[in-house]
């Protein structure tokens, strides 16, 4: 946790236009439900550059504002070498991205770095990607990130004392 007492976490997948916004705006949502907005600082990144300044993919958005979360005003963006100094967790939505980021890594901060499902403590490991999918593909990634964030979010309440 930072000086000023607010943990930093990263959602990291490919492009940053469908698994890691959905949650980044679950986390969000979450966090502001629980009254924790001002404790936690949310964003997230991929691993390429191929979308760098657009908007979640529009399926996306559309599942998670079925169940009242905005993807609203997110733009993708690249990981960052600085990213790995400036938060607390980086979460991995998939092995690829895992191996990825810590090979990205500088010394010291690959502990920093998880599988984003098993560090919420979910049997499953990767969060699939549903770019090539149906809106039901992306259904089931917002109900993978939902579930698992609610468990991260209690985990992180539990380390953290929030």
């Amino acid at each position: 946790m930072t000086s000023a007492g607010v943990i930093k976490l990263l959602f990291v997948c490919t492009g940053n236009i469908c698994r890691s916004p959905t949650a980044e705006g679950v986390f969000r949502h979450l966090a502001a439900e629980a009254g924790l907005a001002d404790k936690l600082e949310i964003d997230s990144a991929g691993t390429d550059s191929h979308h760098i300044g657009e908007a979640p993919d529009r399926r996306a958005i559309k599942i998670a504002a079925r169940h009242g979360v905005s993807l609203q005003g997110q733009k993708a963006r690249a990981l960052r070498p600085e990213d790995f100094n400036t938060f607390d967790y980086l979460y991995a939505m998939d092995g690829g991205h895992l191996f990825d980021m810590q090979s990205r890594a500088p010394a010291g901060h690959k502990g920093k770095i998880a599988l984003f499902l098993a560090a919420a403590g979910q049997e499953a490991q990767d969060v699939p990607d549903p770019w090539y999918g149906t809106e039901a593909d992306f259904e089931n990634v917002f109900g993978l990130v939902q579930g698992a964030s609610v468990q991260l979010l209690d985990r992180l309440r539990e380390a953290h004392g929030l």
